[in-house]
């Protein structure tokens, strides 16, 4: 004999939580700016990451020396002074990044004027 079982939560939440596909490529936040870039390069080769946090962290674990041969890698020559050094890499690396991530241009979806605009548009009449 055959038993019937009645659906569970489980079996809904499931269902609730699949999201449709829909094929389409999700648009991204940041504009693809190099032929690399279309073709999957992220960046994160030279620096080994895109993070500012952890290039920050792996500098500061660096000792002299190691900081020294890491600024001549990027073409930065290397100074006594510590600090100086680190802030020349990390603005490299800032300007590095931003090559990477250029913000996509928003869209002005409004193009009806806004009323305040309308009024003084309307004064020259």
């Amino acid at each position: 004999m055959a038993v019937k079982r009645k659906k569970t939560s489980k079996s809904k939440a499931k269902s609730k939580e699949m999201i449709q596909t829909h094929a389409m490529e999700e648009k991204e936040s940041y504009e693809k700016t190099t032929l690399d870039q279309v073709w999957g390069d992220t960046g994160s080769s030279k620096y080994g990451t895109l993070d500012e946090d952890d290039y920050a962290s792996q500098i500061k674990a660096m000792n002299r020396t190691d900081l020294h041969a890491h600024a001549v890698k990027y073409g930065i020559l290397p100074v006594d002074n510590r600090q100086l050094l680190t802030s020349r890499l990390m603005r490299e690396f800032k300007k590095h990044i931003l090559g990477y991530k250029k913000p996509t241009p928003q869209k002005n979806k409004n193009k009806e004027p806004s009323p305040k605009a309308k009024s003084i548009l309307a004064e020259g009449r």
